[in-house]
């Protein structure tokens, strides 16, 4: 494994991670098993992913076997939409805390940049014509002292953001006493964030890859809520396929490298074994520079964005939406 080392010595995180995201509590229980036993050791999860107690059932039975110690593994959650304002930082990571079953959490972040009317215990609240029940009173610069304050409490080692725009990270790291050592954002070959890429850098913030494969699946759940959204499917790119046949290699290795290659670390998520194994099996090669090059000439901008939170009704009227 190689690791992403996280500025102000909080941490290494294992450049290739396992996401979450989507996965269900019947196959979840046995994917972790499998992606724990496969050498994964960087667990991506979120308090509205709604599995955090799954991730945390295998974690403690991993720790409690002796099968890896708490210091190998690197758990990543983040804070809910309904808890993004001051007095719900504490609330939520210590909800999160319980659910994983764990003392700390290697890395907390602020899920998204907007936030919710909180209403009972309502995950994505929504008003009677299914619009998201919408705070608009969202502050980024209150909702990250509350942030740094966990880190002075022990309950996380490091702190960052995710979805956040330029605009929203420089005003975070200009308020900060603690700044983001990380940025979670989405990242693929259609679509790179190469000038966020050159802001983390300025700021000394990593950045972490989810959708790395470009999540074509998220079109089902789009088509589901009557949003019909054709995406591109990056297996099939002439070029992907060209360097992959060549390397001896699956497109998804060579995807997941061209990221990593960049020293941003990756979440794929999957719950099949072998492309698992495949997945985490990216750093015994490496791209060559004409490789690199025409990965790098897929990129598409934000034109080819797949999470742009259409899913939730209304979001784009909240004044910290941003895309």
């Amino acid at each position: 494994m190689k690791f992403v080392d996280l500025p102000g010595g909080v941490g290494k995180m294992p450049i290739v991670g396992y996401g979450t995201w989507q996965a269900v509590d019947s196959e979840l229980e046995a994917a972790l098993e499998e992606a724990l036993t496969i050498g994964y050791r960087h667990i991506d999860t979120a308090y509205v992913y709604e599995n955090e107690h799954v991730v945390g059932k295998v974690l403690k039975k991993w720790l409690d076997a002796g099968k890896v110690k708490r210091d190998e593994l690197f758990v990543v959650t983040k804070l809910p939409e309904v808890g993004n304002r001051p007095d719900g930082v504490e609330k939520y990571i210590k909800r999160s805390l319980e659910n994983l079953q764990l003392d700390y959490i290697d890395l907390y972040l602020v899920h998204v940049p907007f936030s919710y009317i909180e209403r009972g215990d309502e995950i994505h609240p929504r008003k009677e014509d299914g619009s998201m029940l919408i705070d608009p009173k969202t502050d980024h610069v209150a909702v990250w002292k509350a942030m740094e304050a966990q880190v002075a409490a022990g309950r996380t080692k490091a702190i960052g953001l995710s979805n956040f725009n330029e605009r929203q990270i420089e005003r975070v790291v200009a308020n900060a006493t603690i700044k983001p050592v990380n940025l979670q954002v989405e990242v693929h070959a259609y679509f790179q964030q190469k000038e966020l890429e050159k802001l983390c850098k300025k700021h000394g913030i990593t950045m972490v890859a989810y959708s790395p494969l470009g999540s074509k699946s998220i079109q089902s759940i789009l088509a589901q809520i009557g949003i019909q959204k054709e995406l591109p499917d990056l297996f099939d790119n002439q070029v992907v396929l060209g360097i992959a046949e060549k390397l001896g290699k699956t497109p998804a290795q060579v995807l997941l490298r061209h990221t990593t290659q960049r020293g941003i670390a990756v979440i794929p998520k999957s719950v099949n074994p072998q492309r698992m194994k495949e997945n985490f099996e990216i750093l015994n090669f490496e791209l060559t520079e004409e490789d690199v090059k025409a990965l790098d000439e897929l990129d598409q901008g934000p034109a080819a964005r797949v999470l742009d939170f259409s899913f939730f009704k209304g979001i784009q009227e909240h004044p910290e939406f941003p895309f």
